[in-house]
């Protein structure tokens, strides 16, 4: 018996994580919902805590440009981590694609967003609210949409911007806007949209908004930071990704 219970001890501590550890975060606005999700599903198998900072990408762009402690970025496009990249702030080769974004005109009010986008062209509203589109690429997104539908100058003066595509959508949901470009992931759960009424941008209207995740500098020597973007490639991880409405590449690694 006494053999018998030293080895469960054994058996038990093998089974255990070995090094947990803790990685931190730097996610895009937009996907601060299904990481919160993911960062869950991740240490329970993992053992690794992740500690989630959500924000701008432009913003991370700065602040990993100027010292900011995160591991591993999870960007709004592909853009900004292949920058990093060049510059000296991301490992080689550690740039994957975890998620293709959604464009969506979205209003809290039920009826209010028609399914094929013509309240832009009646434009009988007082604001339209988008992230910045200098900083945040779903703002840059939705400009474009603009351009191409050719309502841009006239709505203009009704934009309402917000920082990040978290802060377009906080326009609508508190009344300072009645409709907003945003994320489909803010709006969509379990294949459901949560409230209100939705335009789903045509893919044809924007640039496609790849999300990329790359490991940072600081991270480069963080079991947890290299086991988290190893979580993202797993079939787990994608079934979470797209029941909050994004898509998948099947090759998810940048060029």
């Amino acid at each position: 018996m006494k053999r018998f219970g030293s080895l469960s001890i054994l058996v038990f501590s093998l089974m255990s994580p070995v090094q947990a550890g803790e990685v931190i975060v730097a996610v895009a606005a937009n996907f601060t919902a299904p990481m919160q999700t993911l960062a869950i599903e991740f240490e329970r198998e993992t053992g690794h805590k992740a500690v989630l900072s959500s924000g701008s990408t432009g913003s991370f762009y700065t602040q990993i440009k100027n010292g900011a402690p995160f591991d591993v970025l999870l960007s709004a496009d592909s853009i900004t981590p292949a920058k990093l990249e060049t510059e000296g702030y991301v490992v080689s080769g550690s740039r994957l694609t975890y998620a293709i974004g959604t464009l969506a005109l979205w209003s809290a009010k039920e009826g209010f967003v028609d399914d094929e986008g013509k309240v832009l062209l009646r434009g009988a509203f007082s604001y339209l609210s988008i992230a910045d589109p200098k900083k945040a690429p779903y703002g840059a997104a939705a400009m474009e949409t603009l351009r191409k539908l050719g309502r841009d100058d006239a709505l203009r003066p009704k934009l309402v911007t917000g920082n990040n595509v978290a802060q377009a959508h906080q326009f609508v949901i508190t009344g300072n806007a009645e409709l907003g470009f945003v994320s489909l992931s803010q709006i969509y759960k379990d294949g459901k949209l949560t409230g209100g009424s939705v335009w789903i941008v045509p893919e044809d209207l924007h640039e496609p908004i790849l999300q990329d995740a790359a490991l940072l500098m600081k991270g480069r020597n963080n079991p947890a930071a290299n086991a988290l973007l190893q979580y993202l490639k797993e079939q787990k991880a994608a079934a979470i990704i797209e029941a909050y409405g994004y898509r998948l590449r099947q090759n998810r690694r940048s060029p």
